[in-house]
């Protein structure tokens, strides 16, 4: 089975607030061309099964593979946005300036957003809807999520250790491609860039 997990594309507040889930922006311009760009690349592909996280930008996203590939968008809460708690919706030169935000990016094994969610939930709940999936009779999948999902899927997958979460960067518009058997998991592709 392939399951490619698709970073949602690029909006108006990317690089300079941290959105999380309180800021359910959508897709500027140039993020829809990227949309429409990943779209095509997933046009001639058999694609069984499409889920998206429940935010906008990522929907938007699915919608448009959803359009090429005739696959129904379904959203699911497991590939929904990390839950940065406090953070959400402050600016990423405010939360520089945060002592807790600094051990956050230190010791992302243990450290949590006030009110957050640490990352091994997160990477708990991607890695077992993963795994619910593969147990299904499909042989391809689209999930459509954030960066921190997809980059704990990656980190589970190819055993890095979540304090090394920088060795992973999973840029906008980006594609992964997990292919899962029964006995094997592996990363096959990354961080495929579809041009706009």
């Amino acid at each position: 089975m392939r399951i490619y997990l698709v970073r949602h594309a690029s909006h108006s507040l990317l690089g300079h607030v941290l959105c999380g889930r309180a800021i359910d922006v959508g897709l500027n311009p140039e993020g829809r061309r990227q949309a429409c760009a990943i779209a095509d690349c997933f046009a001639h592909e058999r694609i069984d099964l499409l889920q998206t996280s429940p935010r906008r930008r990522a929907r938007q996203t699915a919608r448009e593979i959803g359009i090429a590939t005739e696959c129904f968008s379904e959203p699911v809460s497991a590939l929904d946005e990390h839950d940065s708690g406090d953070w959400a919706g402050l600016r990423f030169h405010t939360l520089a300036q945060d002592p807790d935000w600094r051990v956050w990016n230190e010791q992302r094994g243990s450290a949590r957003p006030p009110r957050g969610e640490t990352m091994r939930d997160l990477q708990q709940r991607v890695v077992e809807h993963l795994e619910a999936i593969r147990s299904e009779p499909i042989a391809s999948a689209i999930m459509v999520s954030h960066a921190e999902p997809i980059r704990a899927a990656i980190m589970h997958y190819r055993g890095i250790a979540l304090d090394d979460f920088q060795q992973v960067q999973v840029e906008p518009a980006s594609v992964h491609v997990l292919h899962l058997t029964s006995t094997n998991a592996e990363i096959r592709s990354f961080n495929t860039m579809a041009m706009a």
